[in-house]
């Protein structure tokens, strides 16, 4: 195990397989096959049915149709619990108690004040078990919550719901609700068959993307079977009001309202519409359209029901990236993706003592760790000591020069972190030491260091970073040595961007400068790319206008002979050539159709924050990149992107 996570670490959730089958047995790897006829055969009244929900999977559906097969949909009572439903709950309960019915309480997690009297409840009907409806049942569902009652947790049986997992599974999912008689009352029948079965594999697509990360969503998003439900709906009436098929207005339904609603992030909804073209267009009437060059997925000929289940059988159980536009790549990701998941949850479970008395103590290991960093840490940058040309007034503006100020603003920003950082480090070991009392917070950074994880306090004064503690540290003094290289020489020829705290401040700070050269008003000026040929040593003039910048890695896709290309097989990312970032006046400025609009973000996990500006705060600015043998909706579906700083 220690070798694969060595030298193959997003193989380490198959050698854990491997691993449990052959000491524990192949029972624990495979899940438990449960119908709702078990669970209610296994249920009474005194035992409720607890479903722990989980993203994008809801067992309503599944509670319901149990329901309509029993003929008991009319004594199903449902209750999505929250503000004020508590009264209703108890009621529901009391009356189904004695007329044998069933009821459904929906997300108990919402409903954190009703949880004790909902256990109290749930005792007295345990206590008065001879008297309740035989056929009474109780159904639970919540997300994970600690203050949800023990009691009912240890009496009642419990089941994790979870989406289908793999593209077959989720077209089978929304297949089964689906009938002919649905289809055929369309009002161009042939047509909406083509296009339900469009949108099922458009549904399970944007499912399924979840599982690449990053690279699938910037966020990830609950789709749902009413999304799906919705645009069946809603397409079936847009056919039947047109004489023509109304391709546009089905795409921004579809796309903008019934999907995109749920879509937060720009970038996503770019990617949403892009996929969502390739099933609802006027290519997918045609029988030899298919979805991916691979010829496996398409429409089956024959518009019934029963023939696109049969030909959904006969998929594989495995996916091909290639289906959701994506690179092979993709699934080196996703496997690293689920490795480091499940070994960050075994890190977190660990001991928290030593293991023999030969050991170095925690306290021992932690205090070694704060001595270490505190003889490393950079000493405060002094404007004092700095090149005094950044400093000079312009005589007809009577303002310092943009990016002096920009400088200024950096220096104070990785002052306070390196404050912060002494301040905390020499406390932790005071606290260690027993000097000081060990405060919630340096109990927090203490378990922090053991775990190579970058303190929280010192997240909350720093920058974007998803590195380990020792990468961390090599890049802060990294990112201090640029400050104080740009103070005392007054300026490099290249700015390196993943350097800067805040690059938005410092592209800004470029387009003021050109502002005040050649008095054009800022909001007119935008920035025009151009990738050079060399790298950053080879950098020895700054341009007359704009700025080289350094640093930035390409993810999705390899920069090659002056156009994006796909990457070599392994190859995760690469980092880009110098890259110059002109100013020009915006109606001057005109972008190439074959360009692909290339997002910037400052880490790998590109969601961040909704910030005033309406973009996320890991979002920095758009970069047009031409791309010459695919177009652009290429490699958006491949999630192509400039990175400022990879995780290691």
């Amino acid at each position: 195990m220690m070798i694969i996570k060595i030298f193959r670490s997003e193989k380490i959730l198959f050698a854990l397989s491997s691993y449990v089958e052959q000491n524990i047995g192949r029972f624990y790897l495979e899940s438990p096959n449960t119908t709702m006829e078990i669970l209610y055969n296994d249920s009474d009244v005194t035992t409720p049915i607890i479903f722990v929900l989980s993203q994008g999977a809801d067992p309503t559906s599944q509670i319901l149709k149990f329901a309509k097969e029993r003929n008991f949909e009319e004594n199903l009572a449902i209750i999505s619990l929250g503000q004020g439903q508590g009264k209703i709950a108890t009621k529901q309960i009391n009356d189904a108690t004695t007329t044998g019915g069933w009821v459904l309480l929906q997300n108990c997690h919402l409903a954190r004040t009703f949880m004790p009297d909902l256990e109290k409840l749930v005792d007295d009907i345990t206590a008065k078990k001879q008297t309740v409806n035989p056929s009474y049942r109780l159904f639970l569902t919540s997300m994970p919550a600690s203050y949800f009652p023990v009691s009912i947790l240890q009496n009642g049986i419990k089941l994790t719901t979870e989406p289908p997992r793999g593209l077959k599974a989720n077209l089978k999912r929304s297949l089964q609700d689906i009938s002919n008689e649905f289809l055929d009352t369309a009002a161009k029948p042939e047509i909406y068959h083509k296009l339900v079965m469009g949108l099922c594999y458009f549904h399970a697509i944007i499912q399924e993307r979840k599982k690449f990360g990053p690279l699938g969503w910037n966020i990830k998003y609950e789709f749902n079977d009413s999304d799906l439900d919705t645009s069946k709906t809603v397409i079936k009436m847009l056919l039947g009001e047109n004489d023509t098929v109304p391709w546009d207005a089905m795409l921004y339904v579809s796309g903008n309202i019934n999907y995109g609603g749920r879509v937060t992030d720009d970038w996503d909804r770019r990617c949403l519409m892009t996929i969502l073209r390739k099933f609802i267009c006027n290519e997918v009437l045609d029988d030899n359209y298919v979805f991916c060059e691979n010829n496996i997925y398409r429409i089956p000929e024959k518009n019934v029901v029963e023939e696109y289940i049969k030909y959904v059988e006969s998929l594989p159980m495995t996916d091909d990236p290639a289906v959701f536009g994506m690179h092979e790549n993709a699934n080196i990701t996703f496997q690293q993706r689920e490795s480091d998941s499940i070994l960050e949850t075994i890190l977190s479970i660990q001991p928290r003592e030593g293991g023999g008395s030969s050991e170095k103590t925690p306290d021992q290991i932690v205090l070694e760790l704060v001595k270490s960093i505190q003889d490393d840490l950079p000493p405060l940058l002094n404007k004092e000591e700095s090149n005094k040309e950044l400093w000079q007034i312009n005589p007809e503006k009577n303002l310092i020069p943009s990016l002096s100020t920009v400088l200024l603003q950096e220096l104070e920003r990785f002052n306070i972190l390196l404050s912060t950082m002494g301040r905390t480090l020499q406390g932790l070991a005071q606290a260690i030491e027993g000097i000081v009392v060990m405060s919630q917070e340096l109990d927090s950074m203490y378990y922090s260091l053991m775990n190579n994880e970058v303190p929280k306090v010192w997240n909350k004064v720093g920058y974007l970073s998803l590195k380990g503690l020792a990468s961390w540290i090599r890049d802060l003094k990294e990112r201090v040595k640029f400050m104080s290289e740009w103070l005392v020489t007054g300026g490099p020829n290249c700015f390196w961007i993943s350097g800067f705290f805040y690059p938005q401040g410092f592209l800004t700070g470029v387009l003021q400068t050109h502002a005040r050269k050649t008095a054009i008003a800022i909001d007119n000026l935008v920035f025009s790319f151009k990738v050079q040929e060399f790298e950053k040593e080879q950098c020895s003039i700054k341009p007359v206008d704009g700025v080289f910048i350094y640093g930035l890695f390409l993810e999705g896709a390899q920069w090659k002979k002056k156009c994006l290309a796909d990457l070599n097989f392994g190859q995760m990312s690469m980092l880009m050539p110098v890259i110059h970032f002109l100013p020009l006046q915006q109606d001057k400025y005109q972008s190439r159709s074959d360009n692909y609009s290339c997002p910037v973000y400052k880490t790998q996990t590109r969601a961040g924050v909704l910030s005033t500006t309406g973009q996320s705060t890991n979002y920095v600015l758009a970069v047009d990149l031409p791309t010459l043998d695919q177009p652009p909706d290429y490699w958006t579906l491949r999630g192509t992107a400039l990175i400022c700083a990879l995780k290691e």
